[in-house]
């Protein structure tokens, strides 16, 4: 049985307790519910009880010797933060892209060439499982430093089924082994393999008639993602790869409208995606086509200004209502980095959110992208106690100070995972 914690009186605790069954829009996104000099109870992994610390202090005072107790005061207490978009697993790295970039190459020219996913996934397919799992391992582990307790990782470094098999493989052994909980997504269709360029319908007849049926099988996967966008996959292969991925159970996401408004938005409100990310070139009828049907939109601001693009328009998606999350996209062409907070400080200075919204965007929001609402991303009675610690004293300082690690504590599943910004020698398993 764990030892239970009591985090007591912290300047402020924002809960997020839920109005709605679902992902927060419109004005609600701001609405965050916050207690000052608030505490919780936490006892078998979960959240036993929350409020103020003289109450929950009288509550248990009978019980105090037997729990760990952290002191939060003049500290700020939120959800473990939630990543929903990530390439985690992978081999390599790109940065002479990088300075091609700087030198006025386009995403799209670098691909062309042979550079981009195309370069990522020779060295994948190269590396071992093991390697990946080190290499990936590591990641995890900056991740939960920055206060991240679940993340979403695509598979789509292989196009080929060795490969892909290999890394979902990779992610489902990191989610048994490492403390974050990992999510996976099958993206077969990630890019058109060289081989397949004067005939890509082959390769989508491939991934819809081999490749999901295996990931299906063998339970590799909750969701089926495709890289929609001119150049890469047309309106049609996408729907077809989705539509395949929903016979198996393998619930749609879709990269939508990165490079060009190309109708991504519109697609994934037809096939009722859980989410579609980017958005960058999103037309005004696909936002509102994704508001209706409640489409969580998935928001990347590190893509956007790692590669020097123009930001998604995110206040009109809000005002639409569709429900808004952000995400790093870690990955090592367009948005190297595992800092969540740093995207929520982008959201702010580069988007115009305001410092409540990205609170949101990052925990309830981000949860429902990856169909775990009900379990995290806020700190209600009965949820996984997921919780993560910053050391300023209030939510909107959290933005005000930018590109600083402010994570001071991380509890996953009931258990200390980082305290006083390390890592806890042995991490628990998730």
């Amino acid at each position: 049985m764990k030892r239970p914690i009591f985090i007591r009186n912290a300047s402020q605790l924002i809960t997020l307790k839920e109005s709605s069954a679902g992902p927060l829009i419109k004005n609600a996104m701001s609405e965050l519910s916050i207690i000052e000099s608030g505490s919780i109870w936490i006892e078998n992994g979960r959240i036993k009880a929350v409020g103020k610390d003289e109450d929950l202090s009288k509550q248990y005072t009978e019980r105090l010797e037997e729990a760990l107790i952290i002191n939060a005061n003049r500290k700020l207490v939120t959800p473990g933060l939630v990543d929903p978009h990530t390439h985690l697993v992978f081999a390599g790295s790109r940065e002479k892209e990088f300075n091609m970039r700087l030198q006025g190459a386009t995403y799209m020219e670098i691909m062309k060439m042979g550079g981009g996913i195309h370069a990522t996934a020779r060295q994948t397919r190269a590396a071992s499982p093991e390697e990946l799992y080190q290499e990936s391992y590591e990641r995890l582990n900056q991740f939960l430093l920055h206060g991240v307790t679940t993340v979403e990782a695509k598979s789509g470094y292989g196009m080929e089924w060795e490969t892909e098999r290999k890394q979902l493989e990779v992610a489902k052994s990191l989610n048994e082994h490492h403390a974050i909980d990992v999510v996976s997504t099958f993206m077969g269709a990630h890019a058109v393999p060289k081989k397949y360029n004067k005939n890509p319908d082959d390769f989508v007849e491939l991934v819809i008639k081999e490749m999901i049926p295996k990931v299906a099988e063998l339970k590799l996967a909750e969701f089926n993602d495709v890289f929609c966008e001119k150049g890469v996959f047309t309106l049609k292969q996408a729907k077809r790869i989705l539509d395949a991925g929903k016979c198996y159970g393998l619930r749609p996401k879709i990269h939508a409208d990165e490079i060009e408004p190309y109708g991504g938005a519109e697609l994934a409100a037809d096939v009722n995606a859980i989410s579609a990310d980017h958005l960058l070139k999103s037309s005004e009828k696909g936002v509102n086509l994704m508001a209706e049907r409640g489409v969580v939109g998935v928001l990347l601001p590190g893509t956007a200004y790692f590669l020097m693009a123009k930001f998604a328009n995110v206040r009109k998606m809000i005002e639409s209502g569709v429900p808004v999350a952000l995400s790093t996209d870690c990955n090592p062409g367009s948005s190297p980095t595992v800092s969540l907070p740093f995207m929520m400080n982008l959201g702010c200075l580069k988007m115009g959110m305001t410092p409540a919204e990205v609170i949101t965007a990052s925990t309830i929001n981000a949860a429902h992208a990856i169909n775990r609402g009900k379990e995290i991303g806020s700190i209600e009675v009965g949820k996984k106690a997921d919780i993560t610690i910053f050391n300023v004293p209030n939510y909107m300082k959290l933005q005000y100070s930018y590109g600083i690690n402010h994570t001071d504590t991380v509890i996953k599943n009931g258990q200390v995972v980082v305290m006083g910004g390390c890592l806890v020698e042995k991490l628990p398993l998730s």
